[in-house]
């Protein structure tokens, strides 16, 4: 049969449809943060992670859609919401702690580029720190990485973070990344936040090393913006709400199984969502800063 592909733990098991029971193993909570829906999802380790085939974790989605509808205010309460939710999943990470922040995905590749632009969004200060104590004593040492990809770079990124990590020795490293979603109404209009790391290219079922606390020996909070939906799976939600919900699956085996969807405005879009990631990352590990004087730092 075939599956709905998504990397959306809401999006998993349905969770994300009215009146649907979250599956034995799964626990699902609802709420509101600066305006923005949030969903928090932990799943819990043997029947929750089979129910939704994603290792044990926190899983905290939040719905920007008021940004891509350029509602007043947006972006500020989308950046404070993101940054509050981070700095949750950071838990008692120690405010002096070095963060490496590595931006995943390949710049030339417009839907794939969210890593990179949230790393041109993200205030690096551990040079700044060393060179003008003065100013920048009081901010915590951020570094950060657009690692490439191996077609481009010939080395894995998780493995460039492997050895900026053996240098920089981070309290916890934060990854960003492109995801695949079901929905298209979630593209680049939802963020994904997990304490379980990310494994570069799963979106579009390529993957590769994994960035996690098993490979690189510390605590990984993986932030995650859907960028595309899989053809075969967005045929397949057509046909159901045209009525042919008695479609086999099987049937579209094959077909689209390669193809990934995307909108037309896809790069305004990316834009305006890495800058969302990266100033919701400074505030999280700023909580001096408001998002007018991160605006100023990086203007």
């Amino acid at each position: 049969m075939l599956s709905r592909r998504t990397d959306l733990a809401v999006e998993a098991a349905d969770l994300g449809k009215a009146g649907a029971a979250a599956p034995e193993g799964v626990r699902l909570r609802e709420e509101t943060r600066e305006g923005c829906p949030v969903t928090r999802v932990k799943v819990l380790p043997g029947r929750g992670e089979a129910a939704l085939g994603k290792p044990a974790g926190t899983y905290v989605t939040v719905d920007l859609s008021g940004l891509a509808r350029r509602e007043e205010g947006a972006f500020p309460r989308s950046c404070r919401a993101v940054a509050a939710e981070l700095r949750g999943l950071l838990g008692d990470l120690p405010p002096r702690a070095p963060v490496l922040v590595v931006g995943l995905g390949n710049r030339a590749i417009t839907p794939d580029a969210i890593g990179p632009g949230a790393a041109d969004h993200t205030l690096v200060t551990r040079h700044l720190i060393q060179q003008i104590p003065e100013h920048f004593g009081a901010f915590r040492p951020v570094a950060a990485l657009a690692a490439g990809v191996l077609g481009t770079t010939g080395v894995e990124s998780g493995e460039l973070a492997q050895a900026v990590a053996g240098k920089v020795e981070p309290g916890c490293i934060i990854a960003v990344d492109a995801l695949a979603a079901r929905s298209v109404e979630r593209i680049c209009a939802t963020v994904q936040l997990t304490d379980t790391g990310i494994v570069p290219g799963s979106g579009v079922g390529n993957h590769r090393f994994a960035l996690d606390r098993k490979h690189l020996g510390v605590t990984v909070v993986a932030l995650g913006v859907p960028t595309v939906v899989d053809g075969a799976t967005l045929a397949l939600d057509i046909l159901e709400e045209a009525g042919r919900d008695d479609l086999d699956p099987a049937a579209l085996r094959g077909v689209g199984g390669d193809l990934m969807v995307t909108p037309r405005d896809i790069d305004q879009r990316v834009k305006d969502m890495s800058k969302v990631i990266g100033f919701a990352i400074d505030l999280a590990l700023h909580p001096q800063l408001s998002v007018e004087d991160v605006e100023l730092f990086l203007s």
